[in-house]
């Protein structure tokens, strides 16, 4: 089979393709989203999905018209498919809901522009939730943060998947910058020592917790 098209990953029927546009902290605008209706006509994509990721993903693709699309949508790529940060997801926080303490949508733009599509041994998650109700699923993402009043509470290797795992939490009442530094140690201690296809939450599993902790902290 030939390469696939630029951001595309094939589909079940082996013909057609997805796309996931760049969808930063799961904000839009109405000019983005009036210019993916206009596309969605245009070339007849049977399929958008709105992704656990905060995403859109443009499904049922003809090869032919992928690059076509991607041009008149002039948007990025968000990683999908690969070892890499794929995403940053972010609940509303100070911004809109009543129970925000802390700016989750701030810091996860923030993470995703120092950390989208770092290379890495395997897909990385991240889940910033603005108040301990965690409605960015911070304990099942490889990396999780929730607010409270005294500052944020990093985690590190949750799982949802097919076998999934709680993550352990790193430290706490940290800044934003704080956050970030220490996101970088953990990234780079993981990318240097997993194994190749090794996702955080059994790379923590094989190396133990207290191992990782002195290495990163």
């Amino acid at each position: 089979m030939s390469n696939p098209p630029r951001g595309a990953f094939i589909q079940r029927d082996k013909k057609s393709y997805a796309i996931v546009p760049r969808i930063s902290a799961g904000l839009v605008t109405p000019d983005f989203l009036e210019n993916v209706a206009r596309v969605a006509r245009k070339y007849n994509v049977p399929l958008i999905k709105l992704t656990s990721a905060q995403r859109l993903a443009l499904v049922g693709l003809n090869p032919e018209d992928v690059e076509k699309i991607w041009q008149e949508l002039g948007a990025d790529v968000g990683p999908a498919v690969g070892p890499c940060v794929h995403y940053v997801k972010a609940c509303p926080g100070t911004a809109a809901c009543r129970f925000g303490i802390l700016d989750s949508l701030g810091l996860g733009l923030r993470l995703e522009k120092e950390f989208l599509g770092m290379d890495l041994p395997a897909k990385v998650k991240i889940g910033v939730s603005g108040c301990p109700n965690k409605c960015g699923e911070a304990y099942v993402r490889d990396i999780g943060l929730f607010g409270k009043k005294s500052g944020w509470t990093f985690i590190f290797s949750g799982n949802s998947g097919a076998r999934p795992r709680i993550g352990d939490i790193i430290a706490e009442n940290l800044t934003d910058d704080q956050v970030v530094e220490l996101a970088r140690k953990c990234l780079d201690y993981y990318k240097a020592n997993a194994r190749g296809r090794e996702r955080t939450a059994r790379f923590i599993e094989r190396i133990g917790i207290e191992e990782f902790k002195k290495a990163v902290l």
